[in-house]
């Protein structure tokens, strides 16, 4: 019996080997050195400085702030502009429909793309003097919608939320789809008889249904949003000015610039983040299991 219980063990030995090399130790390390001011200028000479770097994360004036409010704002907005939509194109490519097959290809290919390609072609199409979306918005007389899309204020986080969705949707829509194909139909003939609209059976039967894949969606978004970087560097590079700021951008300036102390105290921050976002995440799910 012990020999049955260790074997399977034996399995897991290089995955937890690999796993504690590349991802454990150098996320305590990680931790350890925001207690520090190693910087490119230590010369090898690392000195504890207690909680200094992360007192002036929050109380000195460079927006490390904002960087952190950013970042929630993004988790939260660009989850609604991709759930609500990616839904709702789900339900309408799970009916008889022809040619969704095609369809659902359609919108799934954005999510495969690189964002250095993604980064390269929005911000040609959405360039001010010479982009294709100014362009055709002059072409059709609509000068007044004409929009410095990635360096006004104003519609900065509008750009970025949108070139987001259209590479995301499609992805969220599959997993949507999956969920929606294990109902089954004499549920959806069942509430027709007893006189449910569309929106009645959405909330009593639909929702109910594909809970399990809301929150699969909602955990990958999460977990998407709070370490975004890749989508905003490549669009705005932060800018204009620091409006567009998130924490891995402003970690990745202050490692660039020689700063790794401060650098791994705001990554050390957003690990506090994502482990709480993921307790509360855990615990909502173990809730609805029980439920159900």
């Amino acid at each position: 019996m012990k020999k049955s219980r260790i074997y399977p063990m034996w399995f897991l030995i290089v995955q937890l080997a690999l796993y504690s090399v590349f991802f454990l130790l150098p996320s305590i390390l990680g931790i350890g050195y925001s207690f520090t001011d190693w910087n490119s200028r230590s010369m090898g000479e690392v000195n504890f400085v207690g909680l200094e770097n992360y007192i002036e994360i929050f109380t000195s004036d460079k927006d490390y702030l904002s960087g952190i409010g950013h970042t929630l704002m993004f988790t939260v907005i660009s989850n609604i502009v991709k759930l609500i939509p990616a839904l709702f194109l789900a339900i309408m490519l799970n009916e008889g429909i022809r040619g969704k097959g095609l369809y659902r290809t359609l919108l799934y290919l954005p999510s495969i793309l690189p964002y250095v390609i993604i980064g390269i072609l929005f911000t040609s199409i959405l360039n001010y003097n010479n982009g294709m979306l100014n362009t055709v918005l002059e072409f059709l007389h609509l000068d007044f919608l004409k929009q410095k899309w990635l360096s006004d204020l104003n519609v900065v986080w509008k750009s970025i939320f949108g070139v987001d969705a259209w590479r995301g949707i499609g992805y969220v829509m599959t997993i949507f789809i999956a969920g929606l194909s294990t109902i089954p139909r004499s549920y959806y003939e069942a509430a027709q008889i007893d006189g449910a609209n569309f929106w009645q059976r959405l909330r009593y039967v639909t929702l109910p249904m594909i809970s399990g894949s809301v929150m699969i969606n909602l955990v990958f978004g999460i977990t998407y949003g709070l370490k975004v970087f890749d989508i905003i560097y490549v669009l705005t590079n932060g800018g204009p000015g620091h409006a567009t700021e998130v924490i891995t951008t402003y970690s990745y300036q202050l490692y660039s610039s020689g700063q790794y102390g401060m650098s791994t105290a705001l990554n050390t921050i957003l690990l506090l983040i994502t482990a709480v976002v993921g307790v509360l995440i855990v615990k909502n799910m173990s809730k609805q299991e029980v439920q159900q």
